[in-house]
Parts: structure tokens; C-alpha cells; sequence
């Protein structure tokens, strides 16, 4: 694989975008001028036999799956603190004697991917790795980003070690934790008044203002969703190469559920996995629109409350929905609203039984739980349930 010190076996430059809606190319745009987000025009497809997973260096981290990725094709280009291959457990294995008795902590059945180990305490380091690698290819000196704040602090903590300037917009009411995070990673907060929505069109006014900024959204930066691949890739490897039944993933912009569907298609199309597992999105009950595109309002919203815990997936207007609601047509999967009760004391379970997660965390594992009693997901299929951010972050 080589390491970041050693030169180039090839250097073709930025890969080109591609339109998937019109068609359109481009060297480098934040979205299509048909409105579309856009994807790698040339996306790298696996070769030859999957590799031997013993012989992987985990000190490569996520960039041990490198000839699968669309950025970083120099080694120099890299922009890496060691993220990536975080464990996967049995979410199951020796806690029913240590539990907390003052907890009801029934079985989850299924493995927990660790996501909240990352350098940042969020899976969003998957794609603020490939992002800022994206952006050091190009050139960029500045790039501006919006988040309600784990891919913000991600994006801060890579542009700082990339050395590039960093301006992060963020909802009024971001967690203080979080923006400590941005400010000590040396970006600058912009604090927005209004909706989630509201903090994504003040950073978009603001790429064409003052100096030239490059827009590192995880929600339209395809490199971000060439980062989040990378989970189905490590989840594939320690398997063995096998996928499996169902991944149960938190559902706002869907980076990591696209991130998952994208993987696990490419690992398909090499024959390394025999299908794609169901994917499976748990959203905010009151901000669901995945749901209520798919099973009406009252799915949507099954209390008549927003699951105010959530607050990392409360995204009304998803930019990739149709993508979203594509991938989950084609893996037979679904999605669904898990209610703020449903979270709180999902989140009591994780806690109790080891689990240091942050809120928005807990949908997941809970929405795996209604799957379960649904009988969607079986109770003998083998599920995953990735755990994305860190309860340091509360």
C-alpha cells in the first residue's frame, strides 16, 4: 500500500464529478448547475480476490481500503490522524453479570461497530479524512462547512491538521461541547439564528463572499460518502468477507447509510460479498421525512413529538433523498421514526451495559428492537448496528 512518505505509483490528479441526474462533468463543483449533488464520474471498482483480512495493518486504519477510493491516490495527499477499523463487538457478550440491575437491559441480538472511538468521537471522521484528502489534492486553502456539529468538529479537527483554514456554520443551539471542539481545533464557529436548513443556506451565501471558500459538506461533498464507504468495508473484513442480514444505521443526510449502500454495492459488484445487506434508517420522530415519504405522517410522527435527543439527525430536507429512499427499495430494507421515550431509554440500556454513547446513538439500537418485534428482521438474522458518536460529546 506504501506509505505516506513513499512516492506515488500513479498521479492522475483529482478524479472529475459527474452529474447523475443530467449527466454533466465537472473538475470540481459543489453541486451540479442542475441543482443535482454530484458523485465521482470514475469511482474505483475492487479487483482481483478480496484480500486476506490477517493481512491487513490496522495501523492503516480506513485507508487500508485505499485502491477503493476515489481521493488519495498519492499517498502525500492523506490527510489522516489513524482513523478507521473501530471494533466490532457482540453487543451482547458478557454483560448480562455486570449490568446494571437498576437498568432493564434485554438482549440486542446484534454486533455494535464502534463508531464513537474515532479521533473526534463521531463515525463523521470517515468522511472528514477523504474530504480534506480532496481538498489538498485540489489546492484548497480555505473550506467552509454546516453542521449541527460532529461533522463540524470533524471537519475543523482534519482541515487543522491539512493546515487549512476552517469556518464551521452551526444551528444557534449547537452543544457547547461541540463548539469547543471546532474553536480548539483553531476554526471559526458561525453561530445562525433559525432552522437547520437556515445554517446551510448562510454557509452557502457565504462561498461567494469575501475569500474564496471550498465547500466541504458532508451532506453534498462526494468525497465525504467515499469516507463513509469505508464502513461497509471494515464491516465485510472483519467478517470475513461475509455481509450481513441487516445493517440498522441513525438516518439524517444518510452519510453513513449511503456511505453503507455504496460499499457494500461496490463489494458485490467484485464478488468479495454475496449481496448487499438490508439497510435499514432510524429518523427523528417529527423530523422523518424519509418515513413519511414512505409510510405517511402519522409513521412519521407517531407522538405527536419531536424527538428532541436526536439532534444529530433532525434534517427535514435530506439532500440525497432520493438516493436514500433508492437504496432502501433495492436492499428490501426500510425506515422509521423512533420517538424521543424510545431513544431515552434505549440510550439508559447502552449505558448501563458499556455503551458510552451520545443520544442521537441510541435510535438505532432502538429501531433494531421494533424491527425485531415487527419480525422485519428475524430473530436468527445477523444484524449490525453501527454506534456513531461519543457520550464525552453530551
Amino acid at each position: 500500500m506504501g506509505s505516506p512518505a513513499d512516492p506515488p505509483s500513479k498521479a492522475p490528479g483529482p478524479r472529475p464529478l459527474r452529474c447523475p441526474e443530467c449527466g454533466e462533468t465537472y473538475r470540481d463543483r459543489w453541486r451540479c448547475r442542475c441543482g443535482a449533488p454530484l458523485d465521482f464520474a470514475d469511482p474505483p471498482t475492487p479487483e482481483g480476490a478480496a484480500p486476506d483480512p490477517e493481512a491487513s495493518d490496522a495501523r492503516d486504519g480506513l485507508w487500508a481500503f485505499a485502491d477503493l477510493l476515489a481521493v488519495g491516490d498519492d499517498p502525500r495527499d492523506r490527510v489522516t490522524l489513524g482513523e478507521g477499523m473501530t471494533p466490532l463487538v457482540d453487543a451482547d457478550a458478557g454483560r448480562n453479570e455486570g449490568a446494571a440491575e437498576s437498568v432493564d437491559v434485554p438482549p440486542w441480538n446484534a454486533s455494535f461497530k464502534l463508531e464513537y472511538v474515532f479521533p473526534t468521537g463521531s463515525f463523521k471522521d470517515r468522511g472528514a479524512t477523504t474530504t480534506l484528502t480532496r481538498a489538498r489534492e485540489l489546492g484548497v486553502e480555505r473550506v467552509v462547512e454546516d453542521s449541527s456539529g460532529n461533522a463540524g468538529a470533524a471537519i475543523a479537527t482534519y482541515a487543522a491538521r491539512a493546515g487549512i483554514a476552517a469556518e464551521i456554520y452551526v444551528p444557534a443551539d449547537a452543544k457547547a461541547s461541540k463548539l469547543t471542539a471546532i474553536r480548539r481545533a483553531g476554526a471559526e464557529p458561525v453561530r445562525i439564528e433559525g432552522s437547520r436548513a437556515d445554517v446551510t443556506d448562510a454557509c452557502v451565501a457565504a462561498l461567494g463572499e469575501g475569500k474564496p471558500a471550498w465547500y466541504a459538506s458532508h451532506a453534498w461533498n462526494p468525497a465525504f460518502f467515499e469516507g463513509t464507504a469505508t464502513v461497509a468495508y471494515e464491516i465485510a473484513s472483519q467478517r470475513g468477507w461475509d455481509a450481513p442480514d441487516a445493517v440498522v444505521t441513525p438516518l439524517g443526510h444518510g452519510t453513513l447509510f449511503l456511505g453503507a449502500y455504496r460499499g457494500f454495492r461496490r463489494l458485490e459488484r467484485a464478488g468479495w460479498v454475496d449481496s448487499v445487506p438490508r439497510l435499514y434508517g432510524a429518523q427523528a420522530a417529527g423530523v422523518a421525512p424519509i418515513v413519511r415519504a414512505l409510510h405517511g405522517p402519522e409513521a412519521a410522527d407517531p407522538d405527536g413529538a419531536v424527538n428532541e435527543a436526536a439532534d444529530g439527525i433532525q434534517i427535514a430536507e435530506p439532500v440525497r433523498d432520493r438516493e436514500i429512499r433508492a437504496a432502501i427499495d433495492a436492499t428490501g430494507g426500510d425506515a422509521l421514526a423512533v420517538t424521543e421515550a424510545a431513544a431515552t431509554r434505549e440510550l439508559d440500556r447502552l449505558h448501563a451495559a458499556g455503551f458510552y454513547t451520545e443520544p442521537t446513538c441510541a435510535v438505532a439500537p432502538a429501531a433494531l428492537r421494533t424491527l425485531r418485534e415487527r419480525g422485519e428482521i428475524g430473530p436468527d438474522e445477523d444484524v449490525v448496528v453501527p454506534l456513531t458518536g461519543s457520550g464525552l460529546k453530551g
